[in-house]
């Protein structure tokens, strides 16, 4: 690869823990003639939860922090005799009691009616298998000579490990070829690259998770991306609590530059910047620069897929929904091919713009970049929560061709140019619950029986279900 090329990229995509400390110190109130005894509670003490649980810590990798609160419900103080760590220092688990860390704590007192924070963190050592393990271990608070436990349990995951140090030369960088095998996951910690003139294939029921601000690179070489029918290639971000289902930008995405033809079948792509970017073509005649069938690219901070400077996109039984800016967006000239697609703009960001976006032109401040687009969007519905949902922004209007032709649309003024055929303006498509990222439909929806037949013939939809004739706009068949 071209190191500078390289670094050029990278430089584009590249953009506390807070310890609580809490005193239970015990006041001793004094006068001129005696000193007042002390109350101690024999009560025992309350916890927030009786087991910390993590979900799912990634071997090698630290886990997040977990709390745990622990009261004293009592009205007078009680003293905690010892606070353990019954793994002791051999432990993959660390604790921190009111702002120290260690395995074992005496004395504390703790004021009635108060409480005070305890901090988890664990790090779980490979242990060469591929299905989850469960690591256990015990806190043990002991108060008035007796004994309470909270739990503790981490289910834990060996991985395949990428990390690419982006600062450092790139002979130090995780470059892919070949088959990865699907056995375990994938965590990549920067980048994973594949390169020039390589071909890289990602079986179905392979999970990808990426860290913050990291990608899947490819670089004039070949990305096969291969899932089946409920044996998806998942590809998100590396915080799995369920905190984290719905966050937006917890990497970059999946970036093709130069590519050769690559293929995404049954991939669900969500939770990153951009789910799909790709930037110029790599020479591959007729055929796209990425053809993606059967996938979900859902719930990115900027856009679903990308095209840039050229790139060429086919994409076929795709859903591409609840992303922060468009669900698509084509700049700079290029290729779109959009067939059976639901297309769809419900996202709760402020900077939400129409689901499909479309230029010819880029302006990056100090050149701007213009070149003829080609686009082509049959049995789709496109849709959302905006007045308009697709938005054309055109320097060389008689030079761009497009044909959208047998689709549901919503435009607040129906759209009059030549290319628009078929179209049902305006007609709710009836989606089951776009918010929770249902794009099924009901029987009432403006989709059923409003398509027509292509060549070459889609006659399943995204989940295998054959299709009627006519068959009905978008991905999914009532």
């Amino acid at each position: 690869m071209e190191n500078r090329t390289k670094n050029t990229y990278i430089k584009r995509l590249k953009y506390t823990f807070l310890l609580f400390s809490l005193s239970a110190l015990a006041v001793l109130s004094l006068n001129t003639s005696c000193k007042k005894a002390l109350l101690f509670s024999k009560g025992n003490l309350a916890f927030s939860k009786d087991t910390v649980v993590f979900d799912t810590v990634f071997t090698t990798i630290g886990s997040t922090t977990q709390q745990l609160k622990i009261y004293n419900k009592e009205s007078n103080t009680v003293v905690i005799e010892e606070v353990e760590l019954m793994g002791g220092s051999s432990s993959p688990y660390r604790i921190n009691l009111d702002g120290l860390q260690g395995t074992a704590f005496s004395a504390i007192e703790l004021e009635g009616k108060d409480s005070l924070f305890l901090f988890v963190e664990v790090t779980l050592n490979p242990n060469g298998g591929t299905l989850p393990m469960v690591v256990e271990d015990s806190i043990r608070f002991r108060t008035n000579g007796k004994d309470q436990y909270v739990i503790l349990a981490a289910w834990g995951q060996d991985i395949y490990y990428h990390y690419s140090n982006l600062s450092g030369p790139s002979s130090g960088w995780d470059l892919n070829e070949g088959i990865w095998p699907n056995d375990k996951p994938h965590l990549i910690y920067g980048a994973a690259f594949v390169d020039e003139n390589k071909q890289l294939t990602i079986p179905a029921g392979t999970k990808i998770y990426l860290h913050k601000n990291s990608f899947l690179y490819v670089y004039k070489g070949t990305l096969n991306i291969l899932g089946t029918y409920e044996n998806e290639v998942i590809i998100q971000g590396d915080r799995l609590e369920s905190d984290y289902a719905k966050v937006t930008g917890q990497y970059y995405g999946v970036y093709f530059n130069e590519a050769k033809t690559s293929t995404i079948e049954y991939a669900i792509i969500k939770n990153g910047t951009t789910g799909v970017h790709i930037e110029k073509d790599g020479g591959n005649g007729a055929n796209p620069t990425v053809r993606l069938k059967n996938t979900i690219i859902q719930n990115h901070a900027r856009y679903g897929i990308m095209n840039f400077a050229g790139g060429k996109v086919d994409a076929e039984n795709c859903v591409i929904t609840n992303n922060g800016f468009h669900a698509f967006i084509n700049l700079a000239g290029g290729g779109f091919n959009f067939n059976h697609c639901t297309i769809a703009g419900y996202a709760t960001g402020d900077g939400q713009l129409p689901a499909m976006g479309i230029s010819d032109f880029y302006d990056d401040g100090d050149n701007i970049l213009v070149a003829n687009v080609t686009g082509t969007v049959k049995n789709c519905v496109v849709y959302g929560n905006m007045d308009g949902e697709i938005a054309f922004n055109l320097d060389n209007v008689g030079t761009n061709t497009f044909e959208i032709d047998h689709c549901v649309i919503k435009m607040n003024t129906p759209g009059t140019e030549s290319f628009y055929t078929n179209i049902i303006w305006n007609q709710n498509p009836a989606f089951k619950n776009p918010l929770e990222f249902d794009y099924d439909i009901w029987s009432t929806s403006s989709l059923i029986d409003k398509g027509i037949a292509t060549t070459p013939l889609v006659d399943k939809d995204i989940r295998g279900k054959l299709r009627s004739n006519p068959p009905d706009i978008g991905a999914y068949e009532f």
